[in-house]
């Protein structure tokens, strides 16, 4: 095993803690990056800032940078809890450097009754 320069570092370990990894933010509102939210990189992403960024940062950009991937694949990948790929995907956004896309809200529930009545409406006027 070398020490040598070219050695991947781990992003993170029983060494750093998490608030050195987030310089201290704090968590954005909860309604903020839902899990399911979906985050790409944007296209002409400050190069200059981008090379700024810590390394977990980069880590986050070099998987969205193909595509979306949502909060919850991009905790997944860098194994960093979903609080703090929250907090990252904050100051990201803040750069300018990616696109969120929200969650889609759910659609209210149809009543069976309604979604029956318009069925046989339709039978009724096209005889299936």
């Amino acid at each position: 095993m070398s020490d040598g320069p070219d050695d991947e570092l781990e992003l993170t370990s029983a060494l750093v803690p998490l608030f050195v990894i987030t310089n201290g933010r704090h968590l954005p509102a909860d309604h903020e990056y839902e899990h399911t939210a979906l985050v790409t990189a944007r296209e002409g992403a400050s190069a200059a800032v981008a090379r700024a960024l810590s390394p977990e940062a980069r880590k986050v950009m070099d998987l969205v940078a193909d595509g979306f991937l949502s909060v919850a694949e991009v905790s997944g990948h860098t194994h960093l809890p979903l609080g703090i790929v929250r907090i990252l995907l904050a100051q990201l956004e803040e750069d300018s450097l990616i696109l969120v896309r929200k969650p889609i809200p759910r659609v209210e529930r149809a009543e069976r009754e309604l979604l029956s009545a318009v069925l046989d409406g339709l039978r009724t006027k096209f005889g299936a």
